[in-house]
């Protein structure tokens, strides 16, 4: 008799913000182990962990630097080495920095550190699993964009051109994958509430949204919770704005 492989889903950037709430929403409500990714934020990474089995739910951190391609294939490598019975079916990329400054006086390392942390990091992390998914037909990949990257934030030209080149990326990937029951898809939040938009003048920008308020990572993460499930499964290559009607 076969045995039942053990599924998980992969969230890098899973210690604070969006990528918590992905976790916490992941382990609410599918089957899915998680593996927290972080980078240097350990103890945040340990504290979304803690609420991940309050929610009843069962993971484990993993260390890599998105940006750092050997990093990424050998650590996932391993893990999947000592964990023979196990497969990651939801690939969500969250993983992402904002270095804002307008271009003309844009250093070139905070060009380059954005466009690799979500596009690079982006093409790390899938393409090291991307086999596998293929091989077990049936996989969610799953790219957390911005709406920087639809319409172009001035101050975040950096910012919006990684955005917009992961949600290129989605399309055409949905693409080459459909046929083993893959699918693709880019969730574009709006003005969420966290520790990237503390800077933000809330007061003035939410004028510009219908809704009046910033979201929350929550709802952010209700929407990724469904996309990684089975009921979203006629459902790749597309950009779902959550912005509060920001484009109404």
């Amino acid at each position: 008799m076969k045995e039942e492989k053990i599924k998980y889903a992969l969230v890098t950037g899973g210690s604070r913000g969006i990528g918590r709430a992905i976790c916490i929403a992941l382990a609410n409500d599918l089957d899915y182990r998680l593996l927290i990714n972080y980078n240097s934020s350990e103890d945040p990474a340990k504290e979304t962990l803690k609420l991940v089995s309050e929610a009843g739910g069962q993971g484990e951190l993993l260390q890599f630097d998105v940006t750092d391609s050997e990093a990424v294939k050998s650590t996932l490598d391993n893990w999947l080495t000592s964990n023979k019975n196990a497969i990651i079916e939801v690939v969500i990329n969250n993983a992402g920095i904002k270095k804002d400054g307008l271009f003309m006086w844009m250093p070139k390392e905070d060009w380059s550190s954005v466009i690799n942390t979500s596009l690079n990091g982006f093409f790390n992390v899938t393409n090291a699993l991307i086999q596998k998914l293929l091989t077990n037909r049936y996989g969610r990949i799953i790219n957390i964009v911005s709406v920087s990257g639809l319409k172009g934030t001035p101050g975040q030209t950096n910012y919006s051109a990684a955005k917009s080149a992961v949600i290129g990326a989605t399309k055409a990937l949905a693409q080459e994958v459909a046929q083993r029951n893959v699918t693709v898809n880019a969730i574009a939040p709006g003005f969420v509430d966290t520790d990237m938009t503390s800077e933000l003048d809330e007061s003035e920008l939410k004028k510009m949204i219908p809704l009046n308020r910033f979201g929350k990572p929550e709802e952010v993460a209700d929407l990724v919770s469904f996309i990684a499930s089975r009921k979203s499964s006629y459902i790749t290559g597309e950009v779902i704005n959550i912005n509060g009607g920001i484009y109404s």
